[in-house]
């Protein structure tokens, strides 16, 4: 079954970018006119991040985000057969200030958000990074889907960890020096994650990112993945900290929050806003938790 599917996946990959992107429209026309998925979480999402935007101007970054998640798709497909020259034509970093605290023999822990296109983003830090580059993962349920975009997102020699076994062998791949990738904003129980405003509602951030940072003193870098035009990405490092000895918990989170909604301020387009980020609701029960400089809800 593995070489079946491959094979079709592959065989698809060789169309030309113009005959996919002509199928990624029509894809986006079934997929937000006609079955509307997840319409509602994107435009509640929209309405907290943009509550000054008109219903016109939602709606519009809402269109543009259906189609740019279509396109992520696509593209992934075409990764089945695209090579690396190609792709760095493509798909372009900026490096050099990662590269030199790689070359001081520093461990770098990056963290990111659900912007598109993330698949890329895998390949371009495993393609430049001057030192091993670790993807967590969450396991697909199909064993044949799982298997065949495992080999392609470790094509580049990513050291691929899922979400099931990182806590087992977090200890083992910390041992020698390492770069990992973090999507830091993904949903986290209330009662274990901090808690401080992402635009206009509070939301809580997972604690493991800023937590694994201090403990391994590792440098930390943000990444922002901007869409250039349809098909071609720059990805933006910026080097947060060499060391984070002198942070204190929670530090770090906030500077993300801070980072990530600019980024989404610059490019609305593309986050991911069918993930429901707002699904919880703040209570007093989690006051302790609290880390924002701003006044708690009442």
């Amino acid at each position: 079954m593995y070489y079946l599917v491959y094979g079709l996946l592959y065989s698809f990959s060789l169309l030309p970018f113009f005959i996919l992107y002509l199928l990624s429209d029509l894809v986006y026309v079934l997929l937000y006119y006609v079955s509307g998925y997840r319409k509602d979480v994107v435009m509640y999402n929209l309405s907290i991040a943009f509550p000054d935007k008109s219903n016109t101007e939602k709606k519009a970054i809402a269109k543009q985000f259906y189609k740019n998640l279509v396109d992520t798709f696509i593209e992934t497909i075409k990764m089945f057969s695209m090579s690396g020259e190609a792709f760095d034509k493509r798909c372009t970093i900026d490096i050099e200030a990662v590269n030199e605290l790689a070359a001081k023999g520093k461990s770098i822990q990056l963290h990111s958000g659900h912007q598109m296109n993330w698949e890329y983003a895998n390949w371009v830090f495993a393609r430049h990074l001057a030192v091993q580059w670790i993807g967590i993962y969450q396991p697909l349920s199909n064993k044949t889907m799982n298997k065949i975009f495992y080999d392609m997102r470790a094509r580049f020699k990513t050291r691929l960890v899922s979400t099931k076994e990182f806590k087992t062998t977090m200890h083992n791949l910390f041992k020698s020096q390492y770069s990992i990738g973090l999507a830091a904003d993904q949903n986290t129980s209330p009662a274990t994650g901090y808690w401080m405003y992402f635009f206009t509602k509070p939301a809580p951030f997972i604690m493991g990112p800023d937590k694994g940072a201090l403990k391994n003193n590792t440098a930390v870098v943000f990444a922002n993945f901007v869409k250039k035009k349809r098909g071609y990405y720059h990805f933006e490092t910026s080097v947060i900290a060499e060391s984070t000895e002198h942070y204190q918990p929670g530090e770090l989170t906030r500077l993300y929050r801070d980072f990530l909604e600019d980024s989404i301020n610059k490019q609305p387009a593309n986050y991911l806003w069918t993930h429901r980020r707002w699904r919880h609701e703040y209570g007093n029960e989690f006051e302790s938790l609290w880390i924002d400089s701003r006044k708690k809800p009442n």
